[in-house]
C-alpha cells in the first residue's frame, strides 16, 4: 500500500462522516477526492454511486429510527427522480459547464439558508406535480454527473420549507439511495463494470457514514445540522467549480 492510498483511506471517513451526518451519500465529496488523488475517470462515477448506496443507506437507516422519515414527502420525488436517474446514467458526457451552474447555485442556497432565520422551521404544503417534476430535473442530471442529487435537493425541501431540516436529511438520504442504486443500473446496462477495488473504500467509508449519521440525526440540534449542512453545500460547491 502505498502512502497516497493510504492518504486516500484516512481522508475518505472524514468526507463520509459529513456527508452523512447531513443525510447525504457524498458522492460529490467522493468524486473530488478521487479526482485529487489522480482516479481512473472511467471508475470514478461508479465508485461514488457504490459508495453513495451504502452510506446514503446507513444514513437514512439513523434518521428514520429516530422519527425523522416521511414518507409522503419523499415518494413525489422519487417517482420523477428514478426513472431519470436511470436514463441519465446511460449517457457518458462531459458534464462540466452544468457542474459549474450547480456550483454557483449551491453557493447562492447557502448564503440563503445561513441569513434566513426561518428555513428549516416551519413547512408549506407541497404540490406532488412539481415534486415530481423537481425530482425528474435532479434524478437526470445526478444520473449524468455520479451523484444522488441530495445535494441539491436538500437546500430545495428547505428554502421552499417543504420539510423541517431533519426531515430533509431523512428523505434527502433515500433519495439518494433510490437514484444512486438507478443510475448504476443505467450505467451496467450499457456494459460498464464495477471493479473488485471499491470494496475496502466500502468499508472505510462506512464507519464514517456510521458516526456521522449517528450523530445528525440522534445528537445534534437545528443549529449544528444546519452549520454542518452549510460546510458540506460550501465544500460541494468549490469542488465543483474548481475540479
Amino acid at each position: 500500500m502505498t502512502d497516497s492510498t493510504l492518504f486516500f483511506l484516512l481522508l475518505l471517513p472524514f468526507v463520509s462522516f459529513l456527508y452523512a451526518s447531513v443525510g447525504h451519500g457524498g458522492a460529490s465529496g467522493y468524486l473530488a477526492l478521487m479526482a485529487l488523488f489522480s482516479f481512473s475517470t472511467a471508475t470514478m462515477k461508479q465508485t461514488a454511486l457504490v459508495l453513495n448506496l451504502f452510506v446514503a443507506g446507513i444514513a437514512f437507516y439513523h434518521y428514520y429510527r429516530a422519527g425523522h422519515f416521511t414518507f409522503s414527502l419523499f415518494i413525489w420525488f422519487a417517482l420523477g427522480s428514478i426513472p431519470a436517474a436511470f436514463v441519465g446514467g446511460l449517457f457518458s458526457v462531459d458534464p462540466s459547464v452544468y457542474k459549474k451552474i450547480l456550483g454557483v447555485l449551491l453557493l447562492f442556497a447557502v448564503f440563503r439558508m445561513l441569513f434566513t432565520p426561518s428555513v428549516g422551521t416551519s413547512t408549506k404544503a407541497l404540490t406532488p406535480l412539481l415534486a415530481v417534476l423537481v425530482g425528474g430535473l435532479i434524478g437526470f442530471f445526478s444520473g449524468l454527473i455520479g451523484i444522488g442529487g441530495g445535494i441539491i435537493l436538500t437546500p430545495v425541501l428547505l428554502l421552499f420549507h417543504w420539510a423541517k431540516i431533519k426531515e430533509a436529511a431523512a428523505v434527502s438520504a433515500l433519495f439518494i439511495w433510490v437514484n444512486s442504486g438507478a443510475a448504476l443500473l443505467g450505467q451496467w446496462s450499457t456494459g460498464i463494470s464495477l471493479s473488485l477495488t471499491v470494496l475496502p473504500l466500502i468499508g472505510v467509508a462506512l464507519i464514517g457514514g456510521f458516526l456521522g449519521s449517528y450523530y445528525g440525526a440522534r445528537k445534534w440540534n437545528k443549529t449544528r445540522l444546519q452549520q454542518f449542512l452549510a460546510v458540506v453545500l460550501i465544500g460541494a460547491s468549490f469542488k465543483l467549480l474548481l475540479l
